[in-house]
C-alpha cells in the first residue's frame, strides 16, 4: 500500500534526499520556544551591550571593590602615618627588611630588583611622576594608578605593609632631597625617535681677577 494513501499514516514532504524522506510535521513547542527564546536573548543582548549605555569595563569593576574593601578597611580607625614617621620608618633596618620582601614579591616585576624600573616607574632617582614625598608614595601605592596598569595595592597588602614598601623605597633616598616632578613616561614604540634635549645656556664665567703687582 503506498503510505500516502493510508489515512492513518503520518503525511510525508514530497522531496526526497538520499531516498530519505521526512514528515510533514510541526515542530515541537518547547524546541519552538527555545528556538524563540534564543532570538529573543540574542537581540537583547545586542541592544544592551551594543547600543545602550556601556558597561564598566572589568579593571573598573575590580577598582571600584577595591576601593570598597579600602573604605571598609578604613573604617578601623587606624591613623595615617605622616612624612617624618616614614623617613623614621626608612631607618629602621627590620621594617626595610620587611618591605624589601613584599616589595620583592609584589612590585619586582614592575619597577625592578633594584628599584631601576622597568614597565612601571624608576624608583631610585629623585624624578617622581605622582609626587615624591613618603606620604605621596605611600597614596600612590595604596590607590594605584589604574590608568597606567597599576593596581591599588592598599586593600590587598593594608596599611602597616604599604608603610613597609615604602620605608625600603624611601631607603634609597635621603631625606629633605631635591624632588622633580616629570609626566608619566611610557615606553616608546619601536623605531620612535627620542625627544630632543635642550641644554640650558652655561653661566657666564666670572672675569679673572687681574695679576697683582
Amino acid at each position: 500500500m503506498n503510505p500516502a494513501s493510508d489515512p492513518q499514516e503520518e503525511a510525508l514532504k514530497p522531496h526526497v534526499y538520499d531516498g530519505i524522506r521526512e514528515y510533514d510535521k510541526r515542530l515541537p513547542n518547547w524546541w519552538l520556544w527555545t528556538f524563540y527564546g534564543a532570538m529573543i536573548f540574542s537581540f537583547g543582548y545586542w541592544l544592551h551591550y551594543h547600543r545602550s549605555i556601556p558597561l564598566p569595563s572589568d579593571e573598573e569593576r575590580l577598582q571600584s571593590q577595591l576601593n570598597q574593601l579600602a573604605i571598609k578597611a578604613g573604617a578601623e580607625g587606624r591613623a595615617a602615618l605622616t612624612d617624618a614617621q616614614l623617613w623614621e620608618m626608612s631607618r629602621d633596618p627590620a621594617i626595610v627588611a620587611a618591605g624589601r620582601e613584599t616589595f620583592t614579591t609584589t612590585c619586582v616585576s614592575c619597577h625592578g630588583a633594584k628599584l631601576e624600573g622597568g614597565i612601571g616607574a624608576k624608583l631610585s632617582d629623585t624624578e617622581w611622576v605622582h609626587g615624591g614625598l613618603p606620604t605621596q608614595v605611600a597614596g600612590t601605592v595604596s590607590k594605584g594608578v589604574l590608568a597606567k596598569g597599576m593596581p591599588g595595592w592598599g586593600p590587598v597588602l593594608g596599611a602597616r605593609k604599604v608603610g613597609e614598601v615604602v620605608a625600603y623605597v624611601m631607603s634609597h633616598h635621603n631625606e629633605g632631597e631635591p624632588v622633580t616632578l616629570v609626566p608619566s613616561a611610557q615606553p616608546m614604540p619601536p623605531g620612535a625617535a627620542a625627544p630632543a634635549v635642550v641644554a640650558e645656556p652655561a653661566a657666564p664665567a666670572a672675569p679673572a681677577a687681574p695679576p697683582s703687582p
